[in-house]
């Protein structure tokens, strides 16, 4: 396999060192060990926030343009090399060559996007209460920033809480996933050959148990950004508590993906497969639960399969694949599981539900495409999370009572509908109670929209204006320029 691989070592203070243990990394398309790099314990990580802590001073005080120069360095390394940076994705995480190289690709861009904000971080001027007075309100860094991202993206996660954090003038320490860390270190080199300086970013390969609380109740951190699961999720948040310590989570999802008598049906199909087997259905905001209006049920049902039919499962690096392996075994088995608890349940099996008759290659974690019907509500097909080719398709008879089922979750993060009616979309833009609503198409979310979740789906954010703001604190200043004493005249006792 002639992929170039980033060496195992961590960055830390600006230097490549080892670990004291090694893990090997496994390609999900053969289930063999292609790799291997150094892991860190607790130690390093105090070692990279201490770092990080040193650091954070003069990067904060660089005009941001000359932060901004930098992030632009970075962008325009990833795009230099985004081949070699996809084949590395596919070899670890098993995602398509297609869908890697879209996550090059918006890995630059989160770089460039955020950019740009080099002349757009605000502060305000109040009007006072007091004749010859000012109130400013100033955002700063925040600091030194946790990052802990997940394996389903590892490439552009990285990228996701590293720009807004350096451009707001924070410094970070990042904890890949130990499943995927090749792509986390690749990223450590670019910023290394882009001229961060040292200690501004720190990227750790480690387990959560050790590294990821380290981080998470060290003092020194001043926010813990995570993209995960909701049990991790709530891990952090307790140990985040021992020091005060924001955080802001996003967690799992189960988004509902409707479909309204009057939508374009082919369209809806195509969307609904696209947005359930992308990444192997390895993501967030995938559609985790079909409902269609019940008039065109069958029609739908049967071009979503025709569509599902046609998606070819195969070896990741092929351009012809459509759907890749998953990432482990122990994630394949979950799915497994879980289709097999559906038909336990009563269920009915459409299509798929098993691993292919012949492996697309020898030893891959790979899973047909699987599509699931009379289903009940209180089903966990319909309620936990799958993150797997698994599709529930529901039939519902009127706009209340799908509302109805979609906000009976436990997550809220993403939503869908299709439907041409104006006044349909506005209702459930007001009644849909999830963070994000697509009409009439599909993610990934935009780099200038908020990506954020209601529930169990977590509290934070990222992206945009309202996802770069949790990275930067605001100081209130009071600017007495009078020559008076404003004490006596204030209005109310001071709290």
């Amino acid at each position: 396999m002639n992929i170039p691989l980033p060496g195992p070592e961590m960055l830390v203070n600006g230097k490549f060192r080892q670990g004291p243990t090694q893990r090997d990394v496994i390609n999900p398309a053969s289930g063999q060990a292609f790799a291997n790099v150094y892991m860190a314990d607790a130690a390093i990580a105090h070692e990279a926030i201490a770092s990080a802590r040193g650091a954070q001073p003069a990067w904060g005080a660089l005009a941001p343009l000359q932060r901004a120069a930098v992030m632009r360095e970075i962008a325009r390394l990833i795009r230099q090399d985004a081949e070699d940076y996809a084949r590395l994705i596919v070899s670890e995480q098993g995602k398509t060559i297609k869908e890697a190289r879209g996550e090059v690709g918006g890995a630059a861009e989160f770089f460039s996007y955020f950019s740009e904000f080099a002349r757009r971080i605000q502060g305000e001027i109040l009007p006072s209460d007091h004749a010859g007075e000012q109130i400013w309100v100033q955002r700063l860094p925040l600091g030194v920033v946790g990052a802990i991202i997940p394996w389903n993206y590892p490439f552009a996660l990285v990228a996701r809480k590293v720009a807004p954090a350096l451009i707001a003038g924070n410094t970070v320490v990042l904890k890949s996933h130990e499943e995927t860390p090749l792509s986390a270190l690749a990223m450590a080199r670019i910023f290394d050959r882009a001229g961060v300086p040292a200690g501004v970013v720190n990227v750790l390969s480690g387990t959560g148990p050790e590294v990821g609380e380290a981080l998470c109740t060290a003092p020194d951190i001043d926010l813990i950004t995570m993209t995960g699961s909701v049990p991790t999720g709530k891990r952090i948040m307790a140990n985040a508590a021992q020091n005060l310590t924001p955080v802001s989570l996003e967690l799992g999802g189960k988004a509902p993906f409707i479909v309204m008598a009057d939508a374009d049906l082919d369209l809806a199909a195509r969307s609904a497969a696209t947005s359930r087997y992308m990444n192997c259905g390895q993501v967030c905001i995938c559609n985790e639960r079909t409902y269609v209006e019940r008039p065109v049920y069958d029609a739908f049902v049967e071009k979503f399969l025709a569509v599902s039919r046609s998606l070819r499962v195969g070896d990741p690096m092929d351009p012809a694949t459509d759907i890749g392996p998953k990432v482990n075994l122990a994630e394949l088995e979950k799915v497994e599981a879980r289709v097999a608890q559906a038909l336990s349940d009563g269920a009915e099996l459409l299509m798929g539900g098993h691993r292919p008759e012949r492996s697309p290659t020898e030893g891959g974690f790979y899973y047909t495409p699987t599509v699931l019907t009379g289903l009940r509500p209180d089903m966990a097909i319909l309620r936990d999370e799958t993150f797997g080719p698994v599709v529930p398709i529901v039939p519902f008879d009127t706009f209340e009572d799908v509302v109805e089922q979609a906000n009976d979750s436990r997550y809220g993060l993403s939503a869908y509908l299709f439907t041409n009616d104006m006044r349909r979309t506005m209702r459930a833009v007001n009644e849909i109670d999830f963070g994000e609503i697509y009409v009439n198409r599909i993610g990934p979310e935009s780099l200038q929209g908020f990506h954020t979740g209601f529930r169990n789906s977590g509290p934070g954010g990222d992206d945009g204006v309202h996802g770069l703001d949790k990275y930067l604190r605001k100081k209130t200043v009071y600017i007495n320029y009078s020559g008076s004493n404003t004490v006596d005249l204030m209005p109310y006792p001071a709290g």
